[in-house]
């Protein structure tokens, strides 16, 4: 599951519950998980490593 769909996840459990928020709406939003971010750096990297590996079998 990407980040991109825990996003829309959340946002569509916020709209179906909004009745139900009270406290949590004044809440300040959480920053992102550090976890995401090293799977985003890792996710750039292989695809660097990728390009790369491209570049060298067409050359």
């Amino acid at each position: 599951m990407t980040v991109a769909d825990m996003n829309r996840l959340e946002q569509a459990a916020r709209i179906s519950m909004g009745e139900f928020e009270d406290s949590d709406a004044s809440a300040p939003a959480l920053p992102p998980a550090p976890r995401a971010s090293l799977r985003l750096a890792a996710l750039g990297l292989a695809a660097v490593i990728v390009a790369i590996a491209l570049v060298q079998l067409i050359t």
